[in-house]
């Protein structure tokens, strides 16, 4: 009998210590940190972010590799603690779409779509996943937000909108007698169209006459800028995503007619464009990036307000400028941050 007690005592002490190591040994639940606090602990709990881009060029790829760094930095790691999933709709909306549905199918915790055709498909196909876009100039105009300063709803983002003036001035700097300007753009892409509606109403109260030159695909660029040979001083380019993924051969007809390229994508510069006054996309990136980081910490994606850069860069080319048969005047080289030789 004696016997019998300390074996049952015995196996009553090995089930209470075998259930205090369990206990101890499990893992944190989702929401609380491995303190016993409450938070979320980024180091254990999966995130998903799904990426797409309506085309790959350099100023949306910059985009894409803020984002990450940004996540990366506030410990979202991707193949760690996140899953990162990118796929790029190749210039061709239709794709688009389908990409956006089957990101919504995936149940992502955060979508973000780099270009106003993408954010549009994603737009259209959810309206309770986060969607965070970015490289988009009118949110608004494009249907995507009601107001910059928190939509309410689950979009937010970051815009690359930039003020007329000062692009304007630039212009006139490098060609103080400009008179008729040439506009090579997609008439697909809503801000593109917009950018021409404003342009037209900043130039023309200057006596500086638009000319437009639409170009439906990438490969019609080309003849849209040749077509503009003798009528036009210069060509200005925006961030139109099928005129910047094919600025090689925007850049060759410019050189061939004799036609300066000014851009507002700083990437232009090293593909052909003789200066640009535009936004970091690899800051514009980060910034978005620092949007999705609030987002996957618990915060609604509508009471964000929408990011707009503040600082503008200059590039310029000494060398496609005199392809294109111009100087640069001294003065805009003196206050360029990049000089592409």
């Amino acid at each position: 009998m004696l016997y019998q007690n300390r074996f049952a005592k015995a196996l009553l002490w090995g089930g209470i210590c075998t259930a205090i190591l369990t206990g101890c040994n499990q893992p944190a639940k989702e929401g609380t940190a491995t303190d016993g606090t409450a938070g979320t602990d980024t180091t254990t709990e999966m995130k998903t972010v799904a990426i797409t881009a309506i085309v790959e060029h350099p100023a949306l790829d910059a985009v894409r590799k803020g984002v990450i760094d940004e996540l990366n930095d506030a410990g979202f790691k991707d193949g760690e603690n996140l899953k990162v999933n990118f796929q790029s709709a190749q210039g061709n909306t239709a794709t688009a779409g389908q990409i956006a549905k089957q990101f919504v199918a995936d149940n992502s915790d955060v979508i973000i779509a780099i270009g106003t055709p993408s954010a549009q498909s994603v737009a259209a196909a959810t309206s309770s996943i986060p969607l965070v876009f970015s490289a988009v100039t009118d949110p608004v105009e494009a249907k995507l937000v009601s107001k910059l300063d928190g939509s309410g709803t689950n979009v937010t983002g970051g815009s690359d909108a930039l003020p007329y003036e000062p692009q304007i001035d630039l212009m006139r700097q490098i060609i103080p007698s400009l008179k008729n300007v040439g506009y090579v753009y997609s008439p697909g892409e809503v801000n593109s169209t917009i950018i021409l509606k404003n342009l037209k109403e900043k130039l023309t109260p200057l006596g500086i006459k638009v000319h437009e030159a639409p170009a439906q695909r990438s490969t019609d660029i080309a003849m849209a800028a040749r077509s503009l040979e003798g009528k036009v001083d210069m060509i200005y380019t925006s961030t139109d995503n099928n005129v910047v993924s094919a600025y090689e051969s925007l850049y060759q007809a410019a050189k061939e007619s004799k036609i300066p390229l000014i851009a507002s994508d700083t990437s232009s510069v090293e593909r052909g464009a003789i200066a640009a006054l535009g936004v970091n996309y690899y800051d514009l990136g980060r910034e978005t990036g620092k949007i999705v980081v609030r987002i996957l910490n618990g915060e609604k994606a509508g009471a964000i307000p929408v990011y707009t850069p503040k600082v503008l860069d200059l590039y310029v080319s000494p060398k496609h400028a005199k392809e294109q048969g111009i100087t640069l005047p001294q003065a805009v080289i003196d206050k360029a941050k990049e000089v592409v030789e």
